[in-house]
């Protein structure tokens, strides 16, 4: 009888220690999550996209580290994305306001494609946001001029060299890609008409620019994330703020005017060294934010 109870208590025992091996280094990682306080991160998704496409990505963060809040915007999803870039940043603004206003230590912004491009109008134009890393992946920050699927499926009746006869219109100003169509052949209808893209780099008269940069250099770092083989973004140095000059040859970001004039904080945040280009061959569009080493390569150690 003692044996029988004996081999009872050892199983219960067994079962008893198994369940605390598994219990125990998950509390463990979740007291670790309490004493480090991993900020909030707020995902802003991209062009036809909506929050269930970032799965991938919130287990990345939450793997490495545990217990932090990731909140994906569910707003503009799909073919809403092509509502008109100033009214997207005042619905996204509203939507993350709150958990800014919650978050006494800031928050982190993950901002992908055309969501990237969201971001910054949110960034430059709230006074009091308290995003310590914007992390743009793989978003037309220079603008986009490219004969993609993109184009092709939304346009079917132009090319990258006559889309600006739409785009350039007030009419094409109400359609999200328009708004930062940016087409080298005509940069002058571009700076003239552009009610957004020119309007955030200052190529048009804004007088609001000097409020925009400081409200932009709140951040503390910039974290700029592309690479050759992703397929959409045209040029894909886009990203990391290059662009075409006239014969469609690349400018890189240090060459560009709005960089070397500091127009809205880019020379700045790399003075202080808070601009980190990240760029990462064999990674076409729509996999940036589903692919692991791109996570831990560019995007894990600002996140803290």
């Amino acid at each position: 009888m003692k044996g029988s109870h004996f081999a009872f208590l050892s199983r219960r025992q067994r079962r008893s220690g198994g369940l605390a091996g598994l219990l125990y280094p998950l509390l463990g990682a979740c007291l670790w999550a309490a004493v480090i306080g991993y900020k909030p991160v707020v995902i802003v998704h991209g062009l036809f996209d909506s929050s269930g496409d970032f799965i991938l990505l919130q287990q990345f963060i939450n793997e490495s580290h545990p217990g932090t809040n990731v909140t994906v915007i569910n707003l503009f999803d799909r073919s809403s994305s092509l509502q008109p870039m100033w009214k997207q940043v005042e619905g996204f603004k509203e939507a993350i306001y709150p958990i800014m206003q919650n978050a006494e230590d800031g928050v982190h912004f993950i901002c992908y494609s055309q969501g990237g491009l969201v971001c910054r109008g949110i960034l430059s134009t709230l006074s009091d946001h308290n995003v310590q890393s914007f992390i743009s992946l793989s978003s037309p920050q220079a603008g986009q001029y490219g004969d993609t699927d993109y184009l092709r499926y939304l346009f079917p009746q132009f090319m990258k060299s006559n889309l600006f006869h739409l785009c350039y219109t007030a009419v094409g100003q109400r359609i999200s890609i328009c708004n930062y169509w940016n087409d080298p052949h005509h940069r002058d209808i571009y700076v003239n008409s552009s009610d957004y893209l020119a309007l955030l780099n200052s190529e048009r008269r804004n007088p609001n620019s000097t409020e925009w940069k400081n409200n932009f250099l709140k951040i503390k770092k910039l974290v700029l994330i592309g690479g050759p083989d992703d397929g959409v973004i045209t040029p894909w140095q886009s990203s990391q703020f290059g662009f075409y000059d006239d014969n469609e040859t690349v400018v890189e970001i240090q060459h560009q005017d709005l960089y070397l004039r500091d127009v809205f904080g880019l020379k700045t945040l790399a003075a202080r060294g808070d601009l980190i280009i990240c760029s990462v061959p064999g990674v076409e569009h729509v996999f940036w934010h589903k692919n692991e080493t791109v996570f831990h390569l560019c995007m894990e150690k600002w996140l803290v």
